[in-house]
């Protein structure tokens, strides 16, 4: 095994007794609130842009996970998987319920990585340029997989695992957005 396996396979079972605590005593929940809490604030405050809003909807995802923590069940990835899946459901049902526009940031860094795997003969500042354009056009169950993939840069089996859908269907989804990007900015 390398070094990586190694830890990530002693993260995982420090941080599933933690869950099996906080499944008998809800005040043992407080380390992974802790440790999830900002990557869950800012995965959704890309969603809304308002940190008021970001903040309510972020307890809710933290009170959802605390109060149906006793139906969690461990498959070999970390427990911010099933928080990122209620963090979903959460922005969706906001977004269902104000008929707000949804909002998409993006960073440098994850332009760079989508455009590597789009290898289009443009480049990346046209990709820049264009890309808002570009996730415009993608439905939004194709929008929330090059997300999850590209801008929490979330591995396929935890994709998989947050939308509910095998590892392999995940890179099937995301290859299958990415051909859509490819062509629509190949003739646009």
């Amino acid at each position: 095994m390398f070094k990586e396996d190694i830890q990530r396979i002693h993260d995982l079972t420090e941080e599933n007794s933690i869950i099996e605590k906080s499944q008998l005593d809800p005040a043992y929940f407080k380390p992974l609130y802790e440790k999830y809490f900002k990557r869950i604030f800012l995965f959704v405050y890309r969603r809304i842009g308002e940190k008021e809003i970001t903040a309510d909807i972020t307890s809710q995802i933290f009170l959802k996970a605390l109060t149906n923590l006793k139906k969690y069940e461990p498959r070999g990835l970390p427990f911010s998987a099933w928080l990122f899946r209620i963090a979903i459901n959460e922005c969706s049902s906001f977004f269902r319920k104000t008929k707000r526009e949804r909002l998409v940031s993006i960073d440098s860094a994850s332009v760079d990585t989508l455009f590597e795997d789009l290898t289009t003969d443009h480049g990346i500042e046209d990709l820049h340029r264009r890309l808002p354009h570009l996730l415009r056009k993608l439905s939004a169950d194709e929008l929330q997989i090059i997300e999850l993939r590209y801008f929490e840069q979330r591995p396929f089996k935890e994709v998989g695992d947050i939308l509910g859908i095998s590892e392999t269907y995940a890179k099937v989804r995301v290859y299958r957005a990415l051909d859509k990007m490819k062509r629509l900015f190949m003739t646009h």
